[in-house]
């Protein structure tokens, strides 16, 4: 599949780029960063998929974050696509920040008018992968995923969703029981339809409940003071409960005085990459 190069820029040693394609899973553009370690001019690297939250594009995470140099230190490659489909002319994508452009949620959409295009889960676990694998020197076999928010629930979801394929994830402020906060319910509802139990393919929480694979050591990093924490849409209680009694291995670290933001994303990013390569580089 054709890729054209938007943007290249050196960085720390390696170079972040931007492409665009056309996805056949969303029907439309794309675009996605990758960044390339200096090892990566050598030989292959295992992959660190990165999904964003609510309202980002491919871009807040490779200006915000400040993944690059402990990429480069460990020779991981990062990619961080888009969280929607772009410019489909769906009615109504447009209209709230937490539904439809810029807000995917990773989840394969089932309700009209969004099934054709809103296909974010296959093309987060399936369609990019093959196309990174297939372009850039990666080693297929060492791949690890990570997120913020929305993107943390995505994370969540595919690592338990394919269990082994993944060898690690993270997440910051993750949305850990999308089907009992409102973002979730909306987002779910709008895209999956009224049935509940369809929702729970996309749920960590119920995920971790059902989890029978390799173990999965999860890092999540949470803000005390993060505004969406207190307003319930994180719930990371429930995750925790499910995963002790499934024995899965949580580390939740929950950092005073942090908020929603990239600043505390920025502040932790290093540990996350970190907790990757032990996985990823063993």
């Amino acid at each position: 599949m054709a890729l054209t190069q938007v943007s290249s820029n050196k960085c720390a040693g390696g170079f972040q780029k931007v492409y665009e394609h056309d996805s056949s899973e969303l029907k439309c553009k794309m675009k996605f960063a990758i960044y390339l370690p200096p090892k990566a001019e050598t030989d292959k690297c295992p992959v660190f998929y990165w999904l964003s939250g609510l309202t980002c594009t491919e871009q807040n995470f490779i200006t915000k974050a400040g993944s690059q140099l402990a990429a480069a230190e460990h020779g991981i490659i990062i990619v961080a696509p888009d969280t929607s489909p772009r410019g489909c002319n769906i009615e109504g994508e447009d209209e709230s920040w937490d539904f439809g452009t810029g807000a995917g949620f990773y989840v394969d959409a089932t309700q009209d008018p969004w099934k054709t295009n809103y296909r974010m889960y296959s093309y987060v676990s399936e369609e990019l992968p093959k196309l990174i694998n297939a372009n850039f020197p990666t080693d297929p076999d060492r791949m690890s995923i990570s997120g913020h928010s929305m993107g943390g629930h995505g994370a969540l979801i595919c690592a338990l969703k394919n269990p082994g394929r993944y060898k690690a994830v993270s997440a910051f402020a993750p949305i850990c029981n999308p089907m009992q906060c409102p973002w979730g319910q909306k987002a779910f509802s709008g895209y999956l339809g009224a049935d509940r139990s369809t929702w729970e393919a996309y749920d960590a929480t119920v995920l971790a409940g059902s989890y029978s694979g390799p173990q999965l050591d999860i890092l999540i990093d949470q803000g005390r003071d993060d505004q969406f924490l207190s307003a319930s849409q994180l719930l990371p209680d429930n995750l925790i409960a499910v995963c002790s009694e499934k024995k899965i291995p949580v580390v939740f670290r929950l950092q005073p005085g942090y908020d929603h933001s990239y600043f505390f994303i920025y502040s932790f990013m290093n540990d996350h990459i970190k907790h990757h390569a032990k996985y990823l580089n063993a």
